[in-house]
């Protein structure tokens, strides 16, 4: 057991917090263009006189909110979604959910230009929602039952197949340009008028957040949990619609990125354990600091131009994906 391991819960998250700021900070200041801490205060507190005020006002200001709560999302949704299905290979990007979101934007954007981003949004949910479900629909409908490897690979069947009616439609409707700046998985453009998904997130977080013991004694054994009298059919679709809702929104701001939820949730529980009212605050945090530091490294590797964010968390996140399936789906401790 290591030391950070043996620390109080409330210090490993005020850690945590501060290694997310502290990154944050690092973000602002760093970058194509340096800004001095001077530059920075300026701009956050309106001071327009600064050399740099416009770059960190309307550029890194956004996207910096974005990678943290976009980050924040994902993390919390694929462990609510480990979870719950009780499956350690869950996440949001491999079972469905942001191919889903990619292909009803695509089509909505096909069939109703100059769409307003309040319906792309809603769109969004509403492709989440129905990647999910024909993935669980196909992982549980052969005769053998449900399984983890089953779901896996309904997911990566399903993703592949939503993911080429996004690409075929965008190019069918000559708007694969307009398409691939939405689901290409990167921050690059994020404005503040795209930052209104935020209250979405926030809330999704607020009711995962309260069902966190519900979800603690439903990840331990289903018959267990009813019978603690626990409504599981309600948790589950409560926790479900949640999921559906932090994947959708992360989409609808930044597109596809897969792996996020995997790693996350696995690391954050090899510190705090596999209660959820620790692991989903914390995955909360680590996932933002995740997200923000990718971003951060997509800016910096081969400035002034940019590697895609998708690109840095694919190579971390496949090899960490390989691993946990040589493990057998094991927590890292």
């Amino acid at each position: 057991m290591t030391k950070f391991q043996q620390l109080p819960f409330w210090l490993q998250m005020l850690l945590a917090l501060i290694l997310l700021l502290a990154t944050a900070s690092i973000s602002l200041c760093v970058g194509a263009a340096n800004t001095s801490i001077q530059d920075v205060y300026q701009a956050i507190v309106g001071q327009s006189g600064g050399k740099h005020y416009a770059v960190l006002r309307e550029i890194r200001f956004p996207r910096i909110i974005a990678a943290i709560f976009v980050g924040s999302a994902l993390a919390v949704a694929g462990a609510i979604m480990q979870g719950v299905t009780r499956n350690p290979l869950a996440d949001p990007g491999l079972l469905g959910l942001t191919a889903g979101a990619n292909a009803a934007l695509a089509v909505t954007m096909a069939f109703v230009p100059n769409i307003s981003y309040y319906i792309l949004i809603f769109a969004c949910f509403i492709g989440a929602g129905i990647g999910m479900m024909i993935v669980y629909g196909i992982g549980t409908s052969t005769k053998s039952g449900f399984s983890p490897l089953k779901l896996v690979l309904a997911g990566a069947a399903v993703s592949a197949l939503l993911q080429a009616v996004a690409d075929g439609t965008g190019i069918l409707f000559n708007i694969a340009k307009d398409v691939s700046m939405w689901t290409s998985g990167g921050f690059i453009g994020t404005t503040w008028t795209a930052l209104i998904i935020v209250p979405f997130i926030v809330v999704g977080l607020v009711v995962a957040f309260a069902y966190s013991r519900q979800l603690t004694i439903l990840s331990l054994n289903e018959d267990v949990a009813v019978g603690l009298g626990q409504n599981t059919t309600v948790i589950k679709g409560v926790l479900m619609v949640v999921v559906v809702v932090l994947a959708g929104a992360a989409v609808a701001l930044v597109g596809n990125l897969a792996f996020v939820g995997l790693m996350v949730p696995h690391i954050v529980r090899a510190f705090v354990g596999t209660d959820y009212r620790l692991v989903l605050p914390m995955s909360a945090l680590v996932g933002g600091w995740f997200m923000l530091t990718a971003d951060f490294l997509g800016r910096m590797i081969n400035a002034p131009f940019e590697t895609p964010v998708v690109a840095i968390v694919s190579i971390i996140g496949l090899p960490f994906f390989l691993l946990l399936v040589r493990k057998g789906g094991r927590q890292f401790a």
